[in-house]
């Protein structure tokens, strides 16, 4: 058994989340009073049917009681430290249709919780924990029912919360790592298929079906976020979601895919040969990519600033076009000043991962004028404890680099003969999930990415 199975037979730590929540707010509001009150995601019909949405959990909810259950509802005590969980009751009819669901009982046994009740009874729990002075219900704006009441409290507040759970959630314990790690394992195997199938392959949506089938046979039902699936020159699309192209005549596959595991992410991303050999242009642009982020994972460790490992890529991706030719007519400071790089690496370095792909308490500005840092996802120091991405990529994208072609700041050293070699290798991402720690890193991303072991592996299916 894995060290993160074991891990994952406990409890989700759902009250020591509460307790650091606490903690934070008393930080800011010594003498709180009161309880932190939260909502799961209510159950909400499709328009103009009689079936319900897909159906996603609030992350703050989840953060405070691991409860995946939908409609339920969150109390915490500040003065007695006391976590109470409400689910729904027992519909009788519903039962005919879908069986018995969660009671209180079983909820008890499931979840990090000091009681169970039933959401009949919030409102009155309310009104207890409300009386007395200096009593404060913190809640989060546009997630409280109509129907529930803060009559009773002195007072609300509807900010401080929500901020309380985001910079929490930034630094994970054991238990989240292990769901990081569960979900990173999931994804491998989903990646590993697909490279053993695209040499077979007619079109991109039958990877995507492949990727799909072998996240849900794991017991992964949902994907941190749609994959994408890009062929050739689809590749130099950021986000591409269409997945419906064929491969015929295209070089690789851009595969950024993540299945989720119990409501948290993993992201990985790996680009590779469809007929199970890169060119030689593709290797070339294959070996900077690698070479960012293996530079860059060396420097991981708590308190680096994230922006200048992204400062490192960049100088890396610029060292590697020069010798390629594709830089031109300066050095590398020259091009680094001008912000010619960005044509070919636009977005951020990477994210803080966790509850969702693009995880809370990243502090990004993309108000930046630095063209070179607009994007980028998380700003200033790694704390220890935390996930981050490093997903460096180099892409050729026509209606990014063409404008940089038709500007005589940066057309002086791009030489678009050498250039035009390039467009079919569409884009090269490659991206791992990292646990910051206090001396470096720990790489939770098993999938490969040595070359030599990609073209191995999609030319032996």
């Amino acid at each position: 058994m894995t060290d993160y199975e074991t891990v994952l037979k406990g409890k989700y730590p759902a009250k020591a989340h509460a307790k650091r929540v606490t903690d934070y707010i008393r930080s800011k509001i010594p003498d709180a009073k009161g309880v932190l009150y939260l909502e799961g995601t209510h159950t909400k019909m499709q328009e103009d049917s009689d079936h319900p949405e897909p159906f996603r959990q609030r992350r703050y909810f989840y953060y405070l009681t691991g409860c995946p259950l939908a409609d339920s509802h969150f109390i915490y005590d500040l003065a007695s430290g006391t976590s109470t969980l409400f689910i729904p009751p027992v519909d009788p009819e519903e039962v005919i249709w879908s069986g018995m669901p969660v009671t209180a009982a079983d909820a008890k046994e499931l979840y990090d919780a000091d009681r169970v009740l039933y959401t009949t009874d919030v409102n009155a729990e309310l009104a207890r924990l409300g009386k007395g002075a200096g009593t404060t219900a913190f809640a989060i704006l546009h997630q409280v029912l109509d129907a529930i009441s803060f009559i009773e409290f002195e007072d609300k507040d509807f900010d401080l919360l929500k901020r309380a759970i985001e910079e929490c959630r930034v630094v994970k314990d054991d238990y989240e790592v292990a769901l990081t790690k569960k979900a990173n394992a999931i994804s491998t195997t989903a990646h590993h298929a697909v490279m053993q199938m695209v040499k077979k392959a007619k079109n991109e949506q039958e990877l995507e079906a492949v990727f799909l089938e072998r996240s849900v046979a794991h017991g992964a039902k949902n994907q941190a976020y749609h994959s994408i699936h890009a062929a050739g020159r689809a590749a130099a699309t950021l986000h591409y979601v269409h997945n419906n192209a064929p491969l015929e005549g295209k070089l690789n596959l851009l595969l950024d895919g993540g299945a989720e595991w119990n409501c948290y992410a993993s992201d990985i991303t790996r680009t590779f040969p469809i007929s199970g050999k890169f060119s030689k242009e593709s290797r070339a642009i294959y070996d900077i990519v690698l070479k960012m982020q293996l530079e860059c994972i060396k420097v991981l460790k708590e308190g680096v600033n994230w922006d200048d490992v992204h400062l490192l890529a960049h100088k890396i991706a610029i060292e590697g076009l020069l010798a390629l030719g594709i830089f031109k007519g300066g050095d590398a400071d020259e091009i680094l000043k001008a912000r010619t790089s960005v044509a070919f690496f636009p977005h951020g370095l990477g994210h803080y991962l966790g509850m969702d792909t693009h995880d809370v308490g990243g502090n990004p500005n993309y108000a930046d004028p630095d063209p070179m840092f607009r994007y980028l996802r998380k700003r200033g120091p790694l704390a220890a404890g935390s996930i981050v991405t490093v997903e460096p990529g180099i892409y050729f994208c026509n209606f990014i680099i063409e404008p940089y072609l038709s500007d005589p700041v940066h057309s002086r050293y791009i030489d678009a003969d050498v250039l035009d070699k390039y467009w079919d290798v569409g884009g090269v991402r490659i991206e791992d999930n990292l646990l910051i720690t206090a001396n470096g890193s720990e790489n939770l991303t098993p999938t490969i990415k040595d070359p030599d072991e990609l073209e191995q592996l999609i030319s032996s299916n």
